[in-house]
């Protein structure tokens, strides 16, 4: 006999699974939700931002030049008149854009080059360590600030300029971690039956890697965030006719002394809120993904 449909019992399967997981990670639990809805919430904007934006980014008519936050603007208007709350929605396709950008490429070349590194050794692991540890050795934001200062503005050069900086973060985690896995039994017996080099990287070395690479991850994107609007707010981002946080903090802060305080204090906030969810979601993942707490 075939059971009838309950919604009752749809709903309570999920709300079953999350109150488990509350009593399994208690704090770290909460602290993934919240990240979870932020970042969410800002990709949203990022998709769809023309269903809150009321006008549009670029658009210099939309009220009195300067005006403070009201009904009509919401987050004021900027010196050339633009609406600053329409700028936060479409500027979070932009930051969000180069971030998970360049977050992706320095993930596919560290986690690459790491796992050949530490698999293969020698001198291939010599030179790629050298290299990895040159790049690593100077501040993350100055190295970023030379690349964008050589390649110039535009979207793909600042996401190249971001992502360079952190792939030796991923290479030194996933070389080390490989240095420790390749010599465990299990791949020790898959070498023995005759497993080729890439079927063992690809089987038995990535899965127990990627765990790690994922908080790496989420953690990058907070950091990939702070550096481009940094980028932005010294004027080696993006050209002027693309919406961004970080630009319009630089343009805000020129007009803070004489009290037009929304300019600075909303692009800010955003940066903010954006980075905090990612690092909420990576410190969440780096909890519920140790083994010792999945032990308690």
């Amino acid at each position: 006999m075939r059971a009838k449909f309950s919604p009752a019992g749809v709903m309570g399967r999920p709300l079953k699974a999350f109150m488990e997981a509350n009593r399994r990670y208690g704090l770290e639990w909460w602290l993934l939700v919240t990240g979870t809805l932020i970042v969410l919430f800002i990709i949203f904007l990022a998709l769809f931002p023309q269903v809150l934006a009321p006008y549009d980014p670029l658009d210099q008519n939309t009220g009195p030049q300067l005006s403070p936050p009201s009904p009509e603007h919401l987050m004021g208007t900027d010196n050339l008149q633009r609406d600053i709350f329409s700028r936060m929605i479409y500027g979070s396709r932009t930051i969000l854009g180069v971030a998970f950008s360049a977050a992706i490429i320095s993930s596919l070349a560290g986690v690459t080059l790491g796992l050949l590194s530490g698999f293969l050794g020698g001198y291939v692991d010599r030179i790629l360590s050298l290299v990895m540890d040159s790049i690593y050795s100077f501040p993350g934001l100055i190295l970023a600030i030379a690349f964008a200062a050589m390649l110039g503005p535009g979207v793909i050069n600042i996401t190249f300029a971001v992502a360079v900086i952190y792939i030796p973060t991923y290479f030194r985690l996933v070389r080390g971690q490989t240095l420790s896995i390749k010599e465990e039994l299990y791949v020790e017996a898959a070498r023995a039956i005759g497993a080729k080099r890439w079927t063992i990287i690809g089987r038995y070395i990535f899965p127990n890697v990627i765990a790690t690479v994922v908080v790496i991850f989420s953690l990058n994107i907070a950091d990939a965030i702070m550096t481009e609007a940094a980028l932005s707010y010294i004027g080696l981002g993006l050209p002027a006719g693309i919406p961004d946080w970080g630009m319009d903090l630089s343009m805000g802060k020129k007009f803070l002394p004489s009290g037009t305080w929304w300019m600075v204090t909303f692009p800010g906030l955003m940066i903010m809120i954006l980075a905090l969810g990612f690092t909420l979601l990576g410190e969440a993942l780096a909890e519920i993904l140790n083994p010792r707490l999945l032990e308690r």
